[in-house]
């Protein structure tokens, strides 16, 4: 007797057709405006809200959100350290900073934390449903002028890796020791070179790396160096 094939078994997990979101939040009037932003969008719900870095921490993993909206200042542990500390334990979803600080100090060490696009709240709310769409279909959405920070930033670092590039072997070896805080003598006396050469090869950095410096030198390498 022919046998019927074998029915695959309901999946127990229903399809859901909305993205679920977390949010990071610790001023009320924000979290709320957020939150009715978000129950416009049939495709998106907010799963999760959290007003400081540690209660984010307990209940996020819990929720297992798509995606996670962070503030930056918040009491105590701060939304970029709250950002390092999630993405070990949620290493795929996706974290947008949504901020009022447009300031460098603040951008780069969030993005080195993990996060995976950085926004304004002054911006157009209209345009945080799009932001977060092609933060989940794997694109890095920022506010203009912060796309214009990191583009500037990632420029000048390629330059001052080209002007490395124009430096000697020994010329190079110098730089690294001068950066590391070594005195004109003591780089002479690792180098097995005189001072009065170590003077000579600083100038001919200097005019290559285009500073007047130690102190610009070494910033300029540390900088090309990603440091």
């Amino acid at each position: 007797m022919n046998q019927l094939p074998a029915m695959p078994l309901p999946s127990s997990e229903p399809v859901r057709d909305f993205k679920k979101i977390a949010l990071v939040e610790d001023k009320p009037e924000t979290q709320e405006s957020l939150i009715q932003l978000l129950e416009m969008y049939a495709d998106l719900k907010c799963v999760c809200v959290c007003a400081s870095g540690e209660e984010a921490l307990k209940q996020i993993p819990r929720a297992q959100p798509d995606l996670v909206l962070m503030d930056i200042f918040l009491p105590r542990m701060s939304g970029i350290e709250c950002t390092a500390r999630l993405k070990e334990l949620l290493p795929n979803a996706r974290i947008l900073i949504l901020t009022a600080s447009a300031d460098q100090e603040m951008v780069f060490p969030a993005l080195e934390a993990g996060a995976d696009g950085y926004l304004l709240k002054q911006g157009d709310p209209a345009k945080l449903r799009a932001a977060l769409l092609e933060l989940l279909h794997g694109g890095v959405p920022m506010t203009s002028n912060i796309a214009r920070h990191v583009a500037d930033y990632f420029r000048k670092r390629a330059k001052n890796r080209d002007e490395m590039v124009c430096l000697s072997p020994r010329e190079a070896e110098l730089l690294t020791l001068l950066a590391r805080g070594y005195s004109n003598k003591e780089i002479a006396g690792k180098l097995s070179l005189t001072p009065e050469t170590i003077h000579t090869y600083l100038k001919s950095v200097y005019k290559k790396m285009h500073v007047h410096s130690r102190a610009e030198a070494a910033a300029k390498y540390l900088s090309s160096q990603g440091k």
